[in-house]
């Protein structure tokens, strides 16, 4: 492995992993401005570090190198030097709406008077209009969003960090993402890549990056082997932005096989990996809820066409076949969340029941008031580890959403 990025499957031993530890942006909101947020309720902070920092110890105790999001993008910045840093301010200060004019040059004042560490750290938890010894004098300020209480707003889903980014083989993705609450989070990934000692400059390939308009998020964003995808046509990921990384993987990489399932689109399964994870070698989790009358569900194949940049696509509804074939599997074991039963599959996909990491092959990590899927994963012969999880699932997002691998061993079979 010489790239610092090395993740050729979900399942491979995984070697280190980005987290982001939740920060006072996940209580620096009110109710009325959690749709805005895309959140459903407010997690108690002091719990929800808690919890993560089990999570955190959970991979470490069990191999696994963890990096901190924050902590490397103020690292990045620091490498970068003044011009990086300056870029990096007013690239945030464009996204979050302020190019130029009085608010912009208060708040570049502001948050250019820290340090590196400080200023990611409040850009993260975001800028509350009382921080400024500033009075706006510009008829939008003051007529329209006068009654708003931020300048800049939190980033209260900072700590699904698998969905920014995605890493594929010795590359990545760098997500424009779907809603405004979440677009400026690839930003911090964006300036690592660039400019993070351990990362830059390193022949890393950037399958996709943040400036397009089609969306693409990282929890749709399954690497199955050295050589299959699967991705999810979401709430949250298009199909035209899933036909445009499949001619980059197709291009420049080793991969020749893209699986695009479609997934109900709808919050409560925003993502493919909230409804569908592989686990082992031929197991996988999946969400009752998504297959229709016999188990059916759409399904493309895409594989490179006779000429660059074309695709073909197959369409099938036999899920199981599909993966079958793509990977070369005899048999392969689909374990349904809350054994299926209609009532306690909801109410445990809900909480992340299907959104399994796995960290070696048949070994997972799971939140633990998933009681019912946890026992019958361990009945299919998997290790179950769980983490504590009442306010971190308040959030919406489980172990896999929490990740974003970054090595992982090469699998041996």
């Amino acid at each position: 492995m010489t790239s610092p990025i090395h993740n050729y499957s979900e399942i491979g031993k995984l070697k280190t992993v980005l987290l982001k530890r939740p920060g006072r942006e996940i209580e620096n909101f009110t109710p009325d401005m959690m749709p805005r947020l895309l959140f459903d309720d407010i997690p108690y902070l002091p719990i929800a570090q808690k919890e993560h920092d089990y999570f955190a110890d959970t991979l470490r105790d069990n191999g696994v190198e963890v990096l901190y999001l924050e902590k490397l993008s103020a690292e990045a910045l620091d490498a970068g030097g003044e011009e990086v840093r300056n870029h990096f301010l007013e690239q945030m200060l464009t996204e979050s709406g302020y190019a130029a004019g009085s608010i912009h040059d208060a708040l570049k004042e502001y948050l250019g008077s820290m340090n590196n560490q400080d200023m990611v750290v409040k850009i993260m938890e975001g800028v509350r209009k009382n921080e400024l010894d500033f009075v706006p004098k510009d008829l939008v300020s003051c007529a329209e969003n006068q009654d708003y209480e931020f300048y800049m707003d939190p980033m209260p889903n900072l700590y699904f960090t698998r969905d920014p980014s995605a890493c594929i083989g010795d590359g990545l993705s760098i997500n424009h993402m779907t809603f405004a609450a979440r677009q400026r989070e690839s930003l911090f990934n964006e300036t690592i890549i660039k400019y993070h000692p351990r990362f830059a400059n390193k022949g890393i390939h950037v399958w996709r990056d943040r400036n397009h308009t089609t969306r693409i998020e990282g929890g749709d964003e399954l690497v199955l082997n050295n050589h299959v995808m699967a991705i999810g046509v979401s709430q949250r990921t298009s199909a035209d932005a899933i036909q445009d990384i499949a001619k980059n993987l197709f291009k420049d990489g080793q991969y020749d096989t893209v699986i695009a399932i479609k997934i109900p689109h709808n919050h409560a399964m925003m993502h493919l990996d909230t409804v569908f994870t592989m686990i082992n070698y031929d197991q996988f989790t999946v969400h009752p809820g998504i297959l229709g009358k016999g188990g059916q569900i759409d399904t493309w194949t895409i594989t490179p066409g006779k000429n660059e940049g074309e695709l073909n696509l197959q369409h099938d509804t036999d899920l199981k076949k599909v993966l079958k074939t793509a990977l070369n599997l005899d048999d392969l074991d689909l374990i349904p969340t809350g054994n299926g039963d209609p009532i306690i599959a909801g109410r445990e996909q809900w909480n992340d029941g299907s959104n399994t990491l796995a960290i070696a092959p048949g070994v997972v990590v799971t939140y633990n008031r998933n009681y019912v899927s946890n026992e019958l994963l361990r009945k299919h012969g998997l290790k179950v580890l769980e983490v504590i999880s009442s306010e971190l699932s308040r959030g919406r997002g489980g172990p896999r959403c929490m990740s974003c691998p970054i090595v992982r061993e090469d699998l041996k079979k």
